[in-house]
């Protein structure tokens, strides 16, 4: 016996297999370190350590859990396979000895050290030989599992070492017990080894069939449930819990091993003892098995180990997301109190409330990277059955745990950080009522005892760290919005929006197209150009599908370049100036912003769903019957707070200069453009008691000031709601300053310092003092 001089390869664990020199086997590789190795072995020489788990159920291993001989391989094909795993075709080189095992950028290595075996040929080697070849053909005989023809190829070898290597391969015996045998470096002693287990496990096999004849004898042909009885009987009376156990000792090992809560186990035993007396091919026990699978597959006590580091939870965040610093704030406090309070805190639930493509559901990813847990996103958006939740109950056809115990099984953890998206966005028909079903779930009060109605036995969900989202909190019903803390994410300006652009979006968008920074130069000012000329909108969705467009047109360039045979100038440069010939012409305009003092038209402020937004409202006066028209798909909150200002300027006609109106021969008619988009609310009262002001004495608007505040008939402005997504639109329109009620100065004074720099912020309690800052002294 030699050894060759040390060399590092990767190394590929593998859970239910030893694999021996000589031998071809295909590999399903689906974890992230052996797909990374089995990478590093295709780029170098193909050669790669296959080495065997002590123990199966261990995910990741580390170099604790792995034995410290394995057999070389050589990868012969490797195919990717749909379902997101790989198959690799490996050949058995040689035995080699593991020196030392060390962890590489996220894959394993190993100091190998190649260990000779030869053979000397004499009578005893070949005694061995033939006593091997005549009990393994009685062992191949005797087991329904191994194929006839396996025989002659082991004829076929002449080699003992080889052929003792190839008969191992080919028993059906334990890990541990085929690892005994790789780690037997003399052939002679592995030979005998070899045989001492072929002789044992024909043992076992002849006295499974007498058993099996004697059971046969015994029975009545019109008995078969007695016939099932009687043969475990006799098989766990002779052979325990040997290799030979039966499906009902398969699940109680599985159920002992799964390590449920006592009345839990109870029940399942109590179910596979139903099982055992029911015939195999009938319906309800079809429907046992199922269930008692799902119990068992279940992480009754498996979680992950929390990584409560807030520096790292800091440094995750920042990397993942830009801006956002309140959100930040508050998940970071979230985590030192869970850090602090440990197993005392209480499962808080939070729900992340803002408009589409701020980054909601990446925070819940983020979270999860951070706390070093599983996570699973699960969708809500137009769910309408009950039983999503709950689940079916058994006496349905093909019935199924809820959700929620998939989404816990899949992870196979009981502390995922579990993401309920669109949890404002949940329906209600004859099947029940999804939001209810979720009370039960998102309350810590209660979910540590949460019942499917598949399962029937409480399952432990304190522990799942459950997070929602949502566009609009006031969908979202009461009590269910009452379980959890909001925490508000606004849109973004122009200056967040180019950094993420230029830090996340554009990075992306190159790898996806096969480009890299060196390929294409976008500038600042491009990237300002198509956020204000091309999106409107709080998040940066948008954004994104105009950066790939602008890839997809540079990519057409440079691969059409290449066809051509031209030498294409690299980077391709993106200016300012060149995007409307990339993206062609403006998709919004300003058009509808007034660029200067106009009479009747006014600027208002509006919240919606993807954030907010500037209205501008006209209004303009005409001979007729004293109505008023109301146009632009308005609410009836919206058209009463017109009739509302029109009141209070009708009561006060001569303190606001105007006494002389014939208010029995004049119409007005007011018109919020944009007539296809449904608004409503009482935001927009000062907008419009200035702006039929105006029309009535036409006296001009400021263009500078954009407004939102409730009027009532004696002239009180009234704080409103959403005050920074109007602060940001109006920012997002260049507009410098804003007439905002005195009763939101505690909703202006909680914005970041970067919302409120470059606004002026105007305070009103009476909409006198609106019309006095907004409208013109002199008349038109």
């Amino acid at each position: 016996m030699g050894s060759d001089s040390l060399r590092r390869i990767p190394v590929l664990p593998v859970r239910d297999l030893v694999l021996f020199p000589g031998i071809i086997a295909p590999l399903f590789v689906g974890r992230p370190r052996s797909l990374k190795a089995l990478e590093e072995a295709m780029l170098r020489d193909k050669n790669i350590l296959v080495v065997a788990q002590k123990e199966m159920y261990v995910d990741d291993p580390s170099a604790e859990d792995l034995y410290h001989v394995g057999t070389l391989c050589h990868v012969l094909q490797m195919v990717r396979v749909p379902d997101g795993t790989t198959k690799a075709l490996v050949e058995g080189i040689a035995r080699v000895g593991v020196d030392r095992y060390s962890l590489e950028r996220d894959y394993f290595e190993a100091e190998i050290s190649r260990i000779e075996t030869s053979v000397i040929q004499t009578d005893r080697i070949e005694a061995l030989r033939r006593s091997i070849l005549e009990q393994f053909e009685h062992y191949v005989t005797l087991h329904p599992k191994i194929p006839s023809e396996v025989v002659m190829s082991v004829m076929s070898v002449e080699d003992p070492g080889q052929m003792a290597d190839l008969i191992s391969s080919h028993l059906l015996v334990k890990v541990a017990e085929k690892q005994q045998l790789l780690e037997i470096l003399d052939p002679e002693q592995r030979m005998e080894h070899l045989l001492k287990i072929l002789l044992g496990e024909i043992e076992i096999l002849e006295l499974e069939h007498d058993i099996h004849d004697r059971v046969r004898r015994e029975m009545e042909r019109s008995h078969r449930e007695y016939y099932l009885k009687e043969q475990l009987r006799v098989i766990q009376d002779e052979l325990g819990n040997g290799e030979g156990s039966s499906e009902y000792e398969e699940f109680t090992d599985k159920i002992t091993k799964a390590r449920m809560p006592k009345d839990v186990e109870k029940r399942a035993l109590k179910e596979l003892e139903r099982f055992t007396k029911m015939p195999p091919m009938s319906a309800e026990a079809t429907v046992v098995r199922a269930y008692i699978d799902w119990l068992v597959s279940l992480p009754w006590q498996k979680q992950s180990k929390d990584r409560l580091d807030l520096a790292l939870a800091k440094n995750v965040l920042e990397e993942d997301h830009y801006g956002l610093e309140e959100v930040k704030e508050r998940i970071l406090e979230f985590l030192a109190v869970r850090k602090r309070a440990r197993q005392d805190v209480r499962g808080q639930v939070l729900c992340f409330v803002g408009p589409p493509g701020v980054g909601k559901t990446s925070l819940g990813r983020s979270i999860a990277r951070a706390l070093n847990r599983k996570f699973v996103n699960m969708s809500l958006g137009g769910m309408r059955d009950e039983a999503e939740i709950r689940g079916h109950r058994r006496t349905y056809v093909g019935a199924l745990p809820g959700r929620i115990i998939q989404k816990i099984r899949s992870c196979g953890t009981k502390n995922p950080v579990m993401l309920l998206d669109e949890i404002d966005k949940i329906g209600v028909d004859f099947r029940g009522d999804p939001a209810a079903a979720l009370l039960e779930v998102l309350d810590p009060e209660q979910n540590h005892l949460f019942t499917d109605h598949f399962l029937e036995v409480p399952f432990d969900l304190s522990r799942v760290l459950f997070l929602t989202t949502a566009n609009v909190a006031h969908t979202i019903p009461r009590p269910l919005l009452d379980r959890m803390e909001v925490i508000h994410i606004p849109g973004y300006v122009m200056e967040e929006k180019l950094y993420i652009a230029r830090r996340h979006l554009l990075p992306k968008v190159l790898h996806e197209h096969g480009l890299t920074k060196d390929d294409v130069l976008v500038y600042d000012k491009a990237i300002k150009k198509i956020v204000s000329e091309y999106t409107r909108e709080a998040g940066v969705r948008n954004l994104e599908r105009q950066l790939s467009k602008l890839a997809r047109k540079a990519t057409r360039e440079i691969v059409e370049a290449d066809e051509r045979k031209e030498q294409k100038t690299l980077p391709v440069r993106v200016t300012a100036a060149q995007i409307k010939t990339y993206l062609g012409p403006p998709l919004t305009k300003d058009t509808r912003i007034p660029k200067e003092p106009s009479e009747g038209t006014v600027i208002g402020l509006a919240w919606t769903e993807t954030g907010g937004d500037v209205l501008v409202i006209e209004t303009v006066t005409m001979k007729g019957k004293g109505n008023i028209t109301l146009t632009g798909n308005l609410g009836n909150i919206m058209q009463e707070s017109a009739r509302t200002a029109l009141g209070y300027i009708k009561a006060n006609a001569d303190a606001l200069g105007i006494p002389e109106i014939a208010w029995d021969e004049t119409d007005l008619h007011v018109h919020v453009p944009e007539g296809a988009i449904p608004k409503d609310g009482p935001s927009a009262g000062v907008t419009l008691a200035t702006g039929i002001l105006s029309a009535l004495s036409h006296r001009q608007v400021r263009h500078e000031f954009a407004m939102t505040g409730e009027i009532t008939l004696r002239g009180n402005v009234l704080p409103v709601g959403g005050i920074r997504e109007k602060v940001l639109a109006a920012k997002r329109q260049g507009i410098r300053q804003v007439i905002l009620p005195e009763g939101n100065r505690v909703d202006l004074e909680s914005l970041a310092p970067w919302v409120r720099r470059g606004l002026d912020f105007i305070l009103v309690q009476h909409v006198s003092e609106v019309l006095r800052t907004a409208l013109l002294e002199e008349k038109a």
